[in-house]
């Protein structure tokens, strides 16, 4: 089964299905208005290279998230960047449920490579915005044999509960309206254009499948309309 999804303005990108006839959409230009501060920005020396680190606070929510930077960001050619949402299994304990951790490292090396790009890390988009916890149960779910979408289903959560309007402000806060987008997903597109970031082209975020993250994948691309994943599987 593939599922339709439909952008409501910038709250959550969800299933069609799920959406009433009547459900509201959010004017861009109001959530354009959307308070989020730059703390503080200072260096990352990491495997890769030194990166710049900005932290970003939203005012209303107390959110914080972070960007690395390296290069010029403004200009005419328009950097290469991945909007990567935080993932505590994968990034911290090396879960392989996930290819998390692959793509995350994987746009830092190519950022490195190029000189120049961002990484705008979301937090609060544990398991598609689920929560840490949520996400854990959804595990036992996919454990009894479930697939990530059957097992936010079942305990009654969305599909995909993720906002990305903070993370068009911060792009704008750095002065970067026009993107090279490292990503597979349609929807993070969308939702970026919705709010005034121009992605110019797409670029493919690819990892080698594993055992434990072949039907994780598969759902992606299956079912979720990820770009470039069903590559992997010829």
């Amino acid at each position: 089964m593939r599922i339709s999804w439909t952008l409501v303005g910038a709250d959550r990108l969800t299933p069609a299905a799920r959406v009433s006839p009547g459900a509201a959409r959010i004017s861009p230009l109001l959530n354009a208005i959307m308070k989020i501060e730059r703390i503080v920005s200072t260096r990352l020396p990491t495997p890769y290279g030194e990166f710049a680190i900005h932290g970003f606070r939203e005012s209303e929510s107390g959110q914080e998230h972070v960007v690395l930077s390296m290069g010029e960001l403004t200009g005419s050619e328009p950097p290469l960047v991945r909007v990567h949402s935080e993932c505590m299994t994968g990034e911290v304990f090396g879960s392989l449920r996930c290819d998390c951790r692959s793509q995350l490292q994987s746009a830092m090396k190519r950022i490195a490579d190029e000189g120049r790009g961002a990484i705008v890390y979301m937090r609060g988009h544990e398991g598609r915005g689920i929560g840490l916890v949520q996400k854990l149960r959804a595990y036992a779910e996919q454990d009894a044999g479930a697939d990530t979408i059957e097992a936010n289903a079942a305990l009654g959560l969305p599909i995909d509960a993720r906002r990305y309007d903070a993370a068009a402000c911060m792009l704008r806060a750095l002065g970067v309206n026009r993107i090279r987008l490292l990503t597979n997903n349609p929807l993070k597109m969308a939702a970026l254009a919705e709010f005034g970031i121009e992605v110019v082209e797409r670029e493919a975020s690819l990892t080698e499948p594993g055992p434990e993250n072949e039907r994780y994948l598969r759902t992606k691309a299956d079912q979720m309309g990820h770009h470039d994943l069903g590559h992997l599987f010829e």
